[in-house]
């Protein structure tokens, strides 16, 4: 290669030179711009430009004291003229060994070319120039070896490459000219480099979406050093920054939660050296944000559902949702167990359908059994064509529970009332007034009978603690509500008509809940064909073929539970409702809630009982009688608001 040659090459390569200062890396320090760097004896190295590495260096020989030619009749100064050559000969020769080539009057170049000068036929000067030139081009190359990340190095590749330029003449030429396109091109690469760092410390990448290159940037700077020597060390490094750089850039949106952009950024940094092991780390690490952020929003979503007395609980749960959505991919795990909390939250407070508990009640032990009975819709009242139906239970409607409720498992006991009396000190009306109305087996009717209150069975006798209480009012009903509410801290209440009948339907649309027809066995205490009373009576309107083993209540949860796991809903005895009575359902609520007028005497009763023909047994019967009546036919359970 000639020297204009290798000079084009140069520039070619150096085109995209940055004429900004340079800011130096922590891996290399820039040289210092100067505008002369004087050597020793007077070796001088001329620079110009702004940028020391890209300097034009001129090199020009130290002097050298030669010894006078003598007179050649002079036997005697030409003996001294030989020793004087022979002397600086050695000096020559022990400045080659120690690698004293070009920087003074004493290195071996220097001399080795006065020797020259003097006499170009010096075999011995010749052969030591060769010697000296090639130990120079061998230190050049090492320096080259460093000039990449070097600039040390670079500058003595420079100074030697300006020595190469005055004695790579001759048979040395090819040996000069090849080390000056060395040099060259290491000077460009450290341009192109220096270049690209600048870039890269300016945040400037020169990404480019998958498959496409930016023009500008660090990232086709430094591909193109590498275009012009493939593996070079700085280069690959500088990649490798871009890299880092670019992956930072996905954990940093990853913090703030947009791994749209963390993505994207990932697949940046993938097309910057493919096959590199850093991207898939990088993505770990990511998707590690991105499970911490997802089980810290599911927690705080969680953290809200357990505390429903803080304001807006469930609208910020439900946005707590939302963000957890935004950042997990389909199918979470997460997300999918914050909305069902979210959705049982909506619809059952802490608890969840079908759950069974016990309110504690202060001093007192515990509240009776209750079950969650799910949220949900249903047609309310008599089809128009239903047999026994009664305007009164029309028109059909529909209702919607938007949030479950809590419903006692049987019928208040006995035993239950007793606590709610003996610890309120409460007088039920019965025991005010001193009468009830209680079955006759003699005659088979029911009549006023003295002394008979709640403590006593459908005939008068004293009843068991495990039998539903009877001879109880409405007023009396909602008194005890009223002592669980206090006890419990709950707000607990007689159940709406609507509740009511919902409970009994349990998801049915039929005549009775089991049906059309007449119930199957163990299905609940109702007037059956088949029972007898102690005295031998049958009853005159029964289901046919039915028969439940007892004559008057039953203890409660003797028969199998319906379908939302309440006993005794629709049989055992009829129970107080919270509404007032209403000749039909016309303007009726449709939310679920007590249809109430303030003041109002008379009440609703629903459900059948153990003395109810089959047509007071359907799911949408239902009867009025006073809020102060009392009789053995008639008992009540409660609801707990979630």
């Amino acid at each position: 290669m000639s020297t204009a040659c290798a000079l084009a090459a140069m520039l070619a390569l150096t085109a995209c030179r940055d004429p900004a200062p340079a800011t130096p890396l922590p891996t290399s320090a820039s040289p210092t711009p100067a505008p002369a760097a004087n050597l020793a004896n007077g070796a001088r190295v001329i620079v110009s430009g702004d940028d020391a590495i890209a300097e034009t260096l001129t090199w020009r020989s130290p002097a050298v004291a030669l010894p006078a030619v003598a007179a050649t009749d002079d036997a005697r100064a030409r003996a001294a003229m030989v020793r004087a050559l022979a002397a600086l000969r050695r000096r020559a020769a022990t400045a080659l060994s120690q690698d004293r080539l070009y920087e003074d009057g004493d290195a071996a170049i220097p001399i080795y070319l006065a020797l020259i000068a003097r006499d170009a036929d010096d075999a011995a000067a010749q052969t030591g120039l060769q010697r000296a030139f090639g130990r120079m081009i061998a230190l050049g190359d090492a320096a080259l070896a460093d000039a990449d990340i070097d600039a040390d190095a670079l500058r003595k590749a420079r100074a030697i490459a300006a020595v190469v330029r005055t004695v790579g003449t001759g048979e040395r030429e090819a040996a000069g000219l090849a080390y000056l396109g060395r040099v060259d091109v290491a000077d460009a690469m450290w341009d192109i480099n220096e270049a690209a760092e600048r870039e890269l410390a300016a945040g400037r990448l020169g990404e480019g979406a998958p498959g496409r290159s930016s023009a500008d940037g660090a990232l086709p700077r430094f591909r193109q050093a590498l275009a012009l020597v493939p593996g070079q060390a700085r280069a690959m490094q500088g990649l490798a920054a871009v890299e880092s750089a670019l992956l930072r850039r996905a954990e940093d949106a990853a913090q703030r939660s947009d791994f749209v952009d963390a993505e994207l950024w990932l697949q940046y940094a993938g097309n910057v050296r493919p096959g590199f092991d850093t991207v898939r780390v990088g993505r770990e690490r990511v998707e590690a944000i991105r499970r911490a952020k997802i089980a810290a929003l599911h927690d705080e979503g969680m953290h809200l559902l357990e505390r429903p007395n803080m304001p807006n609980h469930l609208k910020r749960a439900r946005q707590t949702l939302a963000d957890l959505l935004l950042i997990s991919t389909p199918g979470d795990a997460s997300a999918a167990a914050l909305r069902a909390k979210i959705d049982l939250a909506t619809h059952y407070g802490l608890m969840r359908p079908g759950q069974r508990f016990e309110d504690a009640l202060k001093q007192v032990g515990n509240g009776p059994g209750m079950i969650v009975v799910p949220h949900g819709g249903f047609r309310m009242g008599a089809r128009k064509n239903e047999i026994d139906g009664d305007d009164a239970e029309r028109p059909q409607r529909y209702v919607r529970f938007d949030r479950g409720f809590a419903m006692s498992l049987t019928e208040i006991t006995v035993a239950q009332f007793r606590r709610f009396v003996a610890d309120s000190g409460y007088r039920p009306r019965a025991v005010r007034r001193g009468h009830s109305l209680v079955y006759d087996p003699r005659g088979g009717n029911f009549v006023h009978r003295s002394g008979v209150d709640w403590r006593h069975d459908y005939v008068g006798r004293a009843a068991a603690d495990d039998l539903p209480v009877l001879h109880v009012t409405a007023k009396d009903a909602e008194a005890y509500a009223r002592w669980l509410s206090e006890r419990s801290g709950e707000r607990y209440r007689l159940p709406s008509e609507a509740e009511f009948e919902y409970a009994v339907r349990a998801g049915s649309t039929t005549r009775f809940p089991w049906g059309e027809g007449s119930p199957l066995a163990n299905t609940g205490n109702f007037t059956g064909a088949r029972d007898v009373a102690p005295e031998g009576r049958r009853w005159g309107n029964a289901f046919a073929g039915y028969g439940d083993g007892h004559w008057g209540p039953a203890p409660v949860a003797s028969f199998r539970p319906n379908a939302f796991g309440l006993y005794d809903i629709d049989g055992n005895v009829s129970e107080w409702v919270a509404d007032c009575w209403h000749d039909g359902y016309r303007r009726a609520p449709t939310q679920g809630e007590a249809w109430v007028n303030p003041g109002c005497r008379v009440r609703v009763v629903r459900g059948g009982a153990w003395a109810n023909s089959p047509a007071q047994t359907r799911s949408a019967w239902r009867i009025h009688a006073d809020a102060d009546v009392a009789n053995a036919k008639t008992g009540f359970r409660v609801v707990r608001d979630l």
